[in-house]
């Protein structure tokens, strides 16, 4: 199996390859734009699969679909949420959220390695796709959980939550009054239901409210580590692969 890392972040396409040559995946080229890839594609025999980033330094990847007619099957690489993703999953073999865990990604590639398509052309709605992907706030967004609470339900309005986190397969919102809610949802539940200015996930256990972040300390293996206004139950660290957009998200 041949394939291709198309993704503007230098460390993060070293870092999946890597992960990839751990599962005896050979990656023959690691390109870093649209129009570098374009120029790839027409002078070059396309690969068995992509591993393909969304958002690239000079646009949308999608603009080499536009270009070049590719055959090849794609695995979708990004930062953008469940949401989105939606509209053109059912057009690639998988899709992988950053930062890229190792199990997941083996498993999508198990996944083309059962289906393998000999041929496979995108039929996406470029236009609707965009719009979805760069106007992501005109959604509506939840406003308030509603938890149980013994006999009781109990309606918390979202900007009453400090954070999100996972403990023990549950997943829990801390509010401002120093209370853990156990939710009915996981943190993958969360990514289509916050309102990206006020929420992030800083790492696979968080999402923390920008209203509520007392303080940012620099941690260890050029990480951040997050103080909260009342939230204490464990560390909530900014993981390495996140602190650049995290950092972005701050402004």
């Amino acid at each position: 199996m041949n394939a291709i890392i198309i993704e503007d972040e230098k460390p993060a396409a070293r870092r999946l390859g890597r992960l990839l040559t751990n599962l005896k995946v050979e990656v023959s080229i690691m390109l870093h734009s649209v129009e570098e890839a374009i120029e790839w594609f027409r002078d070059n025999k396309h690969p068995d699969l992509i591993f393909l980033d969304i958002q690239l330094s000079d646009g949308l990847s999608f603009e080499i679909f536009e270009a070049v007619d590719i055959q090849s099957s794609v695995i979708f690489t990004t930062a953008y949420d469940e949401y989105a993703l939606q509209a053109f999953k059912l057009n690639s073999i998988d899709y992988l959220l950053k930062p890229i865990d190792g199990e997941e990604l083996e498993n999508a590639v198990k996944k083309y390695l059962v289906f393998r398509p000999e041929k496979q052309k995108l039929s996406l709605d470029f236009e609707d796709i965009k719009k979805l992907l760069v106007n992501p706030l005109e959604r509506e967004y939840k406003k308030r959980f509603t938890v149980s609470v013994g006999q009781h339900l109990k309606i918390i309005n979202a900007e009453e939550i400090e954070c999100f986190y996972s403990e023990n397969k549950g997943t829990y919102a801390s509010t401002t009054d120093g209370r853990n809610y156990l939710l009915d949802l996981t943190l993958e539940n969360l990514e289509s239901e916050l309102h990206p200015n006020s929420f992030f996930r800083v790492s696979r256990k968080f999402y923390v409210n920008i209203s509520h972040i007392k303080d940012i300390v620099s941690y260890t293996n050029s990480r951040l580590e997050i103080k909260l206004n009342r939230f204490n139950g464990q560390e909530i660290i900014v993981s390495r692969e996140r602190v650049k957009d995290f950092k972005l998200w701050l402004e």
